[in-house]
C-alpha cells in the first residue's frame, strides 16, 4: 500500500479547514465533430481508467492520524460512479460551457469513493463537444493531472511508472525508523544549505507579512466562476525572443495587467504590497515523471501591479522572479517539504491542520504554469481542439490562474469566488490584451534594437 506524502495530505487539511472550498483540479478537453454514442464513450473511458491505479484507489484514513493516509484498492469499484454525462443549454456556446463547468469544480469530490469524476458533455456549438476530468489536488500536481488526462486519449499511454510507485513513508510510527530517516536527509542536504535556509525565511516572512487590503483577498462562497484566455505560443515566443524573457515572465506579467486593472475598475489602489502571488514550481524529476502524486515547491513574489507601463511590468516580473529563483526559494519549499516526511506524522498532521486554519492575508493568488502536451490529442479518433485548465480555491483566494500551454496556444483558466470576483471575463480578457500589447511593443518598438543593447533592469 502506498501513502500519501505531507504535501499530498495537505491539500486534504486546507480543504478541511473551510467548508467553502473544493480542492479538487481539472481540464476541460474539447473536441471537435460529432460525438459517439454516450454509452461508448464511457465503455471507453471506463477501459483505460482501469490503467491508471489511482482512479480505481480509495482513500483511507488511520485513526488518530497514526499514519498517512494510504491509498487501497476499491473493492466495489464500478466505473458508473466517476463518469457521467451532461448536455449543455442552447446556444452550447463558450460561456454556457464556463458556467456548467463551474457549477461541477465547486462541488466537493466524495470521499468514500476514487476520487476523480469525468464528465462527458454534448450540445457545444460549432459540432464540438467536451470531456472534464476532474481529481482531488491530493492525488496529482497539475503535470500528473495532464498526464492521467493524456492517458485517457488515443494513443500510446506512459510506461509502468505509472502502474506500479514505490511506497511512500511506513505503516506506522517507528522510532528507529523516523531517526534513520532524518539522517539521512539531513546528511543530504546540499553544500548550498545556506542559500535554502535563506530561502525558506523569504517563504515564512511571505505567507506572514499581509499583503495591502483589497477586494483580492478575503472570504469565499461555495460557488464559483471561470473563464479562459488563450494567446498564440508563436506570439509568446516572440516577446521572450525579442525582449530575453522567459514564458512565465510573459504569464506573468499578463496577469499583473489585468489585475492591475481589476483593482482600477473595483475603484481599488493598485499599491506596492496589493499582490504577492503564489508560483508553484514543479521539482518532479525525469524519473518521476509517470508518478501520479505532488512534487512542487513555490515562490512568493510580488507582482508590480503599481506600474502602469507594459514593458515596466514586465521588467519588474523578470527581475523578481530571477530573484526569488536566486534566494533559494524552490529549493527550500523542497526541502521543507522532505524534512516535514521525515518527521513521524501525527506531528506533521497537527502542525499542517493548525497551519491551514490561521487566517491568511499574506498571500493573494495563484498563478501555476504547467507544459502539456506539444502535439494535439485525440479522443476516438476525435481531435481535441481545445485543452482547457482549472485550478481550485483555497485558504481566503478568491481567484486563481492555471496555466497551460497545449500544442500552438498557451491556455490561462481563470477561477473566481462567483461574489467575490465576477469579473473572471473580464481578469482573462485583460491576460490576451496584455499579451497582445507586448508583442506589439516587441515587434515594434524593439524591432530596431541592435541584439545585445537591451538590458532588462534589475529594480522593481
Amino acid at each position: 500500500m502506498e501513502q500519501l506524502t505531507v504535501l499530498d495530505a495537505g491539500f486534504l487539511e486546507a480543504e478541511d479547514s473551510d467548508r467553502h472550498a473544493s480542492l479538487a483540479i481539472g481540464a476541460i478537453a474539447v473536441l471537435d465533430g460529432p460525438m459517439p454514442r454516450p454509452e461508448t464513450v464511457a465503455a471507453s473511458l471506463a477501459e483505460r481508467a482501469l490503467t491508471a491505479p489511482r482512479l480505481h484507489q480509495l482513500l483511507q484514513t488511520q485513526p488518530l492520524d497514526l499514519a498517512a493516509p494510504q491509498w487501497v484498492e476499491d473493492p466495489n469499484f464500478d466505473a458508473a460512479h466517476h463518469i457521467r454525462h451532461a448536455a449543455l443549454p442552447q446556444p452550447g456556446d463558450d460561456a454556457a460551457l464556463y458556467r456548467w463547468a463551474a457549477d461541477i469544480m465547486e462541488r466537493r469530490l466524495d470521499r468514500d469513493r476514487p476520487l476523480w469524476e469525468c464528465w462527458v458533455v454534448d450540445g457545444l456549438d460549432g459540432n464540438r463537444w467536451a470531456i472534464l476530468l476532474k481529481v482531488h489536488h491530493c492525488i496529482a500536481d497539475g503535470i500528473a493531472a495532464t498526464r492521467l488526462l493524456s492517458r485517457l486519449c488515443d494513443g500510446d499511454v506512459p510506461g509502468d511508472g505509472m502502474k506500479r510507485q514505490a511506497a511512500r513513508g511506513t505503516a506506522a510510527f517507528s522510532p528507529g525508523e523516523w531517526i534513520g530517516k532524518a539522517w539521512r536527509v539531513s546528511s543530504g542536504l546540499p553544500a548550498a544549505a545556506l542559500q535554502a535556509v535563506h530561502g525558506a525565511l523569504g517563504i515564512v516572512a511571505g505567507l506572514l507579512r499581509p499583503a495591502a487590503a483589497t477586494s483580492l483577498i478575503g472570504p469565499v462562497t461555495s460557488m464559483r466562476r471561470y473563464a479562459t484566455g488563450e494567446v498564440s505560443m508563436d506570439d509568446v515566443d516572440t516577446v521572450c525572443r525579442e525582449l530575453g524573457v522567459t514564458v512565465n515572465d510573459v504569464a506573468l506579467a499578463a496577469i499583473t495587467d489585468t489585475f492591475r486593472n481589476t483593482l482600477i475598475r473595483r475603484g481599488e489602489k493598485p499599491s506596492r504590497d496589493a499582490l504577492r502571488i503564489l508560483v508553484p514550481v514543479s521539482v518532479r524529476s525525469a524519473e518521476a515523471r509517470d508518478r501520479t502524486d505532488n512534487r512542487v515547491s513555490v515562490m512568493l513574489p510580488y507582482l508590480p501591479v503599481d506600474k502602469a507601463d507594459p514593458l515596466q511590468q514586465l521588467r519588474t516580473v523578470h527581475s523578481r522572479l530571477s530573484r526569488a529563483k536566486a534566494s533559494g526559494q524552490r529549493e527550500a519549499g523542497n526541502i521543507l517539504v522532505s524534512a516535514a516526511n521525515a518527521i513521524p506524522f501525527p506531528i506533521t498532521a497537527w502542525m499542517v491542520r493548525a497551519l491551514t486554519r490561521l487566517p491568511q492575508r499574506g498571500v493573494v493568488t495563484v498563478a501555476t504554469n504547467v507544459p502539456g502536451p506539444r502535439k494535439r490529442l485525440r479522443f476516438m479518433g476525435c481531435e481535441v481542439v481545445r485543452l482547457l485548465p482549472i485550478p481550485p480555491l483555497a485558504m481566503q483566494l478568491r481567484t486563481g490562474i492555471a496555466i497551460l500551454s497545449y500544442a500552438d496556444r498557451l491556455v490561462f483558466g481563470v477561477i473566481g469566488d462567483y461574489d467575490a470576483a465576477p469579473d473572471v471575463c473580464e481578469l482573462a480578457l485583460g491576460i490576451e490584451r496584455a499579451v497582445a500589447r507586448l508583442v506589439d511593443i516587441s515587434i515594434g518598438h524593439w524591432r530596431s534594437t541592435p541584439v545585445g543593447t537591451l538590458q532588462l533592469v534589475q529594480g522593481g
